[in-house]
C-alpha cells in the first residue's frame, strides 16, 4: 500500500519512494548517513534556525546521491513548478531551496539537472569502483557551483546538464566529479550612472571519461552540442563494455580505438567539407608526401588519400602503430585545417545543427535566467512578449553547432592523437596540465593566463597588476 507524505509542506513523495531510496545506500560508504533520519533531514534542510539547516545541507551531502534524491523527492512539487513555470514566484522559500539543492548536489541550478558531483577524487573513484562505473571528471576554471565559474562550464550547465535525456543518462551510467583547475578571471564594467556589467575572461573546460579504476579513456574539451555529447558518452560506454584497461589486451584496444578515431574524425571533417563544396586537395604537394608514395584512385587517376593510410584503416591493429608515423609525413590536419576559415565552420556547423538543438528543459533554464524575455498577459496566459528571447535561443544554438565541430574536429582530433601514442594513464592531473597547456593555451605557469604578456608596454605602474596574499 502506497501512503502519502503530508508535511507543513503540502503533499510530496510516496513513503515508497522514499524507502526506495534509502535501499539505494546499500553498503557503499554513504550508507551511514541514510536511514531513517534522512527524511526529516530533508525537512530541516529548510529550517528557519540557521544552524539547523546548515547541518541539516551537510548530513545530506555526506549521504551522496541519495541525499539529494530525497531533497528531490520531498520537495518534488516545488521542483516541479519551477521547472515547468519560468514565472514562478522567486519567494525566500525557493530561494532557500534552491541553495540548499546546489550545495548538497555541488552544482548551480542543480534543480534543474539533478545531479550529483563528487569533489573528492578519491571518493569519487571509490564509489566508481563499488558500483563498476565509469566517471565523467570535469576540469573547470572557478567551481561549478558558482554563478561565476568560466563560461563553458556555465554553458555545459544549461546545454548539456539540465537536458532531460542527458542527465538521466549521466545518473544511470556515470559517477559524476568536478575539480577546479584554477579561479577564472572576472572584470566588472561600471558605466558611472548605476549600471554595471560583470563576466568572466578566457578559461576552458574538458570532460574526462576514465573508467572505475582512474584510467584514461577519452576526453571532450569544450562545448558540445548535446546531441553531440550524448553520442560521445554512448560510443565510450559502449567501447568500455567487457574491457580490462588494467591489462595488456585492454590497453591495446584502446589504442586501436583512438587510432580508428583519427581516421574516423579526418574522414568526416573531409567530408563536411566536400558537401559544403570546399573539398581539401590532396596531392602529395600538400600534403607533403613524396611523389611515390601517392595513389590512384580505383579507376586509375591520381588523387585520393594516400595508400597507407587506406592500409591502416583496413588493419586496424596496425593503426596504433603507423597513423604517428603517417601523421608525421604530414597526412591531412594541416590540409584540413588550412582549407577551413571561418566562413567554412560556419557552414559546416549549419550541417550538423541538430545535434546542437536545445530541448525544453534548456530552453526553460534560459527563460528563469532571462525573465525580461516573457511576460504575462491579461488573460493569465503566459506569452512571449519580447522576441529577443526566441532569437537568443536560436543564435545560442548556431555557436553551440559552431563549438562543437571546431572542438570535434580540432582539439578531440589532437586528443586522439596524444591517446594513440601513449600507453593508457591513471594521471588525468599531469594529463590535464599538457591540455590546458597545449590545446587551450592557458598553461598552469602563467599566472595572469595570457592577459599581461609582459613584453607589452601599458603606461601603468607595475603593468596595472596587483597581487593580493589569500
Amino acid at each position: 500500500m502506497m501512503a502519502s507524505v503530508k508535511t507543513r509542506y503540502g503533499n510530496m513523495a510516496t513513503i515508497g519512494l522514499l524507502a526506495a531510496l534509502l535501499l539505494a545506500c546499500g553498503r557503499t560508504e554513504e550508507a551511514s548517513a541514510c536511514g531513517g533520519d534522512i527524511v526529516p533531514l530533508a525537512r530541516e534542510a529548510l529550517s528557519e534556525n540557521p544552524a539547523q539547516s546548515r547541518a541539516a545541507g551537510g548530513a545530506l551531502r555526506a549521504a551522496g546521491p541519495v541525499g539529494l534524491k530525497t531533497l528531490f523527492a520531498v520537495y518534488s512539487d516545488d521542483i516541479q513548478r519551477h521547472r515547468a513555470d519560468n514565472t514562478a514566484i522567486q519567494d525566500e522559500r525557493w530561494e532557500k531551496l534552491s541553495a540548499v539543492l546546489d550545495a548538497v548536489s555541488r552544482q548551480r541550478d542543480a534543480y534543474a539537472s539533478g545531479l550529483y558531483w563528487y569533489t573528492d577524487w578519491d571518493r569519487a573513484k571509490a564509489m566508481a569502483q563499488v558500483l563498476n562505473k565509469p566517471i565523467l571528471s570535469l576540469r573547470l576554471l572557478g567551481n561549478l557551483d558558482d554563478e561565476f565559474s568560466c563560461a563553458n562550464s556555465r554553458f555545459f550547465r544549461t546545454v548539456l546538464y539540465a537536458n532531460a535525456e542527458i542527465s538521466k543518462f549521466l545518473r544511470e551510467h556515470f559517477i559524476l566529479h568536478w575539480q577546479s583547475v584554477r579561479p577564472v578571471p572576472r572584470v566588472t564594467i561600471d558605466f558611472g550612472d548605476g549600471r554595471k556589467l560583470e563576466r568572466t575572461l578566457t578559461g576552458n573546460s574538458i570532460h574526462y571519461i576514465l573508467d572505475a579504476n582512474g584510467i584514461l579513456i577519452d576526453a571532450l574539451p569544450g562545448l558540445y552540442g548535446p546531441g553531440a555529447f550524448l553520442r560521445a558518452l554512448q560510443t565510450t560506454t559502449v567501447m568500455l563494455a567487457g574491457e580490462r584497461l588494467d591489462t595488456e589486451a585492454g590497453q591495446e584496444a584502446l589504442r586501436r580505438y583512438h587510432g580508428a578515431s583519427i581516421q574516423g574524425v579526418k574522414e568526416a571533417w573531409t567530408d563536411d567539407l566536400t558537401r559544403i563544396g570546399q573539398p581539401p586537395a590532396w596531392s602529395a604537394e600538400a600534403v607533403g608526401i613524396p611523389r611515390e608514395f601517392t595513389g590512384r584512385t580505383e579507376n586509375g587517376s591520381d588523387g585520393g588519400p594516400p595508400p597507407a593510410m587506406e592500409a591502416a584503416r583496413i588493419a586496424m591493429s596496425k593503426t596504433a602503430v603507423e597513423v604517428p608515423i603517417l601523421r608525421a609525413m604530414g597526412y591531412g590536419t594541416d590540409t584540413l585545417a588550412n582549407a577551413t576559415d571561418d566562413n567554412a565552420w560556419r557552414r559546416i556547423a549549419a550541417l550538423h545543427e541538430d545535434d546542437a538543438r536545445l530541448d525544453e528543459s534548456s530552453i526553460a533554464l534560459m527563460r528563469k535566467q532571462n525573465p525580461v524575455g516573457c511576460a504575462t498577459a491579461e488573460d493569465g496566459r503566459r506569452q512571449v512578449k519580447d522576441r529577443t528571447f526566441l532569437r537568443m535561443v536560436r543564435d545560442f544554438e548556431r555557436s553551440i553547432a559552431e563549438d562543437t565541430v571546431r572542438n570535434e574536429y580540432q582539439l578531440h582530433l589532437r586528443i586522439h592523437e596524444w591517446l594513440a601514442d601513449a600507453n593508457p594513464s591513471s594521471d588525468v592531473t599531469a594529463f590535464n596540465e599538457r591540455v590546458y597547456a597545449e590545446l587551450f593555451l592557458t598553461p598552469s605557469a602563467d599566472p595572469w593566463l595570457g592577459l599581461a604578456p609582459g613584453h607589452t608596454y601599458t603606461a601603468l605602474v607595475n603593468d596595472g597588476a596587483t597581487r593580493y596574499p589569500r
